[in-house]
């Protein structure tokens, strides 16, 4: 992962939202960097999520230690759900196999739906903009419109479903 998302500063200025919601923030954006340890690395979430704990996040600011739940429970249900995430990701993305989507694309994808799944105080809507910003920040343009269009048809089939609220 580059050193700083493009186009963006390292710590995201927490806006009309307050503390809580840029906390979320820099903990979604922790996340990804434990997942991306975890599948380009080869490291176990565990291991990831020491990296974390003991190096700090390294391309984003701390999440602080309020958010150091969510950021574990995050990885954690990504890791272990990741084969469940991976088809409600293939059967939204159209003619794409989950494995030939972009590293970065599909690892956004995987923690914007454990969270929409396991965390139902987060709005949906935030939470499929976070990844989308996510995407745009990390791998550009094209990424962040193909993030959202799958996430867009995953959370419509989940709601179609009852699994999430609007």
């Amino acid at each position: 992962m580059s050193s700083t998302p493009r186009g963006h500063g390292a710590d995201p200025d927490p806006g009309e939202h307050g503390d809580r919601w840029a906390g979320r923030r820099r903990a979604r954006a922790a996340a990804l960097q434990a997942l991306y340890e975890c599948e380009v690395g080869g490291l176990t979430p565990q291991q990831a999520l020491g990296v974390l704990h003991h190096a700090g996040p390294p391309e984003v600011a701390d999440p602080g230690e309020d958010e150091h739940a969510f950021v574990i429970a995050l990885v954690r249900g990504a890791m272990e759900q990741r084969d469940a995430l991976d088809e409600r990701i293939g059967d939204a993305a159209k003619n794409w196999r989950v494995e030939r989507m972009a590293i970065l694309d599909r690892l956004v994808m995987r923690l914007a739906l454990q969270e929409l799944l396991a965390h139902r105080d987060s709005p949906p809507r935030v939470v499929i903009s976070e990844a989308i910003e996510l995407a745009r920040a990390y791998s550009g343009e094209d990424a962040a419109k193909f993030v959202n269009g799958v996430l867009d048809g995953a959370y419509r089939r989940l709601k179609d479903e009852g699994v999430v609220a609007e």
